[in-house]
């Protein structure tokens, strides 16, 4: 599997994942919005991470008090993840496996999502999984944090389209990783994740990554999501139905 193989050797000799172990800010601005709008606060929460990788999001929340599963592709990535956790006397189950496949978990079983650069990678039969699953999973008025690779207004991202295209739409091989990665413009984002959730906000945003000693600048959206609250899955297809 391609992406395994990206993964396992970033993971073993990082490159372009920040390797400490402080959460990422854009998770902890993302929780302090959802306590402060949605009054939804961490301890007690039923939390799924998205590609936990080496489990900095995730032993935080659970070290606020959410129970938390992570899903990570990279074996390398979840053994570091489940030493650190140790280290740190905190609890999250941790499943080495792909999140383009079916989860492993209950129907209506989780509050809160975070797909932090995660789904970036998955293929579309993928992603239609990934997306159903999700709204499977989550509770009637749960939430997801999604953050995705952003199109517009990016030069790096549109000359990587035409110089190392993918078999798909919008997607390009990432030269570096080996990686293929799938962007977004805003009107697909919104396609994309509409049918199932209300989009709460969309931001476009900007950092700088650096791999192999040089400095790339990258745009993403900032999503947050939320199912309806009325709403229900009816598991015999593959659309929501809204409960009467």
């Amino acid at each position: 599997m391609p992406q395994l193989d990206a993964w396992e050797k970033e993971y073993r000799n990082p490159q372009l994942v920040a390797v400490g172990d402080d959460p990422q800010r854009s998770v902890l601005k993302y929780l302090k919005w959802l306590r402060r709008k949605e009054k939804k606060d961490l301890p007690g929460l039923a939390v799924l991470d998205l590609g936990s990788g080496i489990g900095k999001n995730a032993n935080f929340m659970a070290k606020e008090g959410a129970t938390v599963t992570g899903i990570e592709l990279s074996p390398t990535a979840v053994a570091i993840a489940k030493q650190r956790a140790a280290e740190e006397g905190v609890t999250v189950t941790y499943l080495q496996r792909s999140f383009g496949e079916v989860f492993p978990l209950g129907d209506v079983s989780i509050d809160l999502v975070l797909d932090v650069m995660a789904s970036n990678s998955l293929n579309e039969q993928e992603r239609a999984i990934y997306l159903q699953e999700m709204h499977r999973v989550l509770k009637p008025g749960g939430h997801a944090l999604v953050r995705g690779l952003c199109k517009d207004g990016d030069k790096n991202t549109k000359a990587l389209l035409a110089k190392f295209p993918g078999e798909e739409y919008d997607t390009y091989r990432n030269p570096d990783m080996n990686l293929v990665e799938r962007v977004f413009s805003e009107e697909d984002f919104r396609k994309t994740y509409n049918p199932l959730f209300e989009i709460l906000s969309l931001e476009k945003k900007s950092n700088y990554a650096r791999f192999n000693g040089r400095v790339y600048k990258r745009n993403y959206w900032m999503a947050s999501l939320r199912k309806a609250a009325n709403e229900c899955c009816d598991l015999g297809s593959n659309n929501p139905t809204l409960s009467t």
